[in-house]
């Protein structure tokens, strides 16, 4: 996939699953990868596998919902990598409860987390971006955001302001060489998914369910996403501004 050789992309939640295999996945392609993750064990362990298998990649400790967490962190990449040419905002959170059960400071830790961090990534990153007439920003959000999800209202409201969010940057830089984009994952074998299966009375019930309703037949893996988050990032998708595609094996088959 060309585009990516050389390109310096900041991937947050990096150390996660989705974004341990996104990470990975560019390394390969040829891209300068910054690990962006408030768990340095967790980002520094796949920067060093990236290095080890012959790929460029380094971490940095970044908690996004602390604006000046992440102003030192874009700072830090630049100086390691050059100019941002890729922003691949992955990094979320979510508790699985009915929303009357639901707490405002739950809601606060949501919101700070899936939607103002990401508003602390854009604003950051987007001005270098702006400058260098260049830029492919791809926003993970979630098919909750498409179809909504039991349990999952103040995140499946996130996501889909994420989803509006980047529709409408897609249009305010349109002339400014930079393309925003959305990846939906489905139910994806990550620890966030872990948690949600722990949370229910019978979770074995509850994956089989998940398994039966997926017409592929299977719950995702973390190395499903990245080829699609690849392509947005790619010289393939130039032209492709504003979309948003749903990687959940059939799950949603939204228009």
């Amino acid at each position: 996939m060309s585009g990516l050789e050389g390109r310096h992309t900041i991937i947050t939640g990096g150390g996660g699953g989705i974004g341990s295999a996104t990470s990975s996945h560019f390394a390969a392609l040829g891209a300068r990868v910054a690990i962006f993750d408030r768990d340095e064990a967790a980002a520094k362990k796949v920067a060093d596998r990236i290095r080890d298998n012959g790929g460029d990649a380094r971490h940095f400790v970044c908690d996004i919902t602390s604006r000046s967490d992440v102003e030192a962190a874009v700072s830090a990449s630049i100086e390691a990598f050059g100019p941002v040419s890729v922003l691949v905002n992955n990094a979320g959170w979510d508790i699985f409860r009915p929303f009357l059960k639901t707490t405002p400071d739950e809601w606060q830790r949501l919101i700070d987390i899936n939607l103002t961090g990401a508003l602390h990534m854009h604003h950051v990153v987007l001005p270098g971006m702006i400058e260098n007439k260049y830029g492919r920003v791809i926003n993970i959000a979630s098919d909750a955001a498409r179809v909504g999800s039991s349990g999952e209202a103040v995140y499946a409201a996130c996501k889909a302001a994420l989803v509006a969010f980047s529709k409408t940057l897609a249009r305010e830089h349109s002339r400014d060489g930079i393309t925003f984009n959305v990846v939906c994952p489905g139910p994806t074998d990550t620890n966030l998914f872990a948690e949600y299966s722990r949370g229910a009375s019978n979770p074995e019930k509850l994956l089989e369910a998940f398994r039966r309703s997926i017409p592929l037949g299977r719950i995702g893996e973390p190395e499903d996403l990245p080829g699609a988050i690849a392509f947005f990032a790619s010289d393939a998708a130039s032209f492709v501004t504003g979309q948003v595609l749903s990687v959940s094996g059939g799950l949603t088959m939204a228009g």
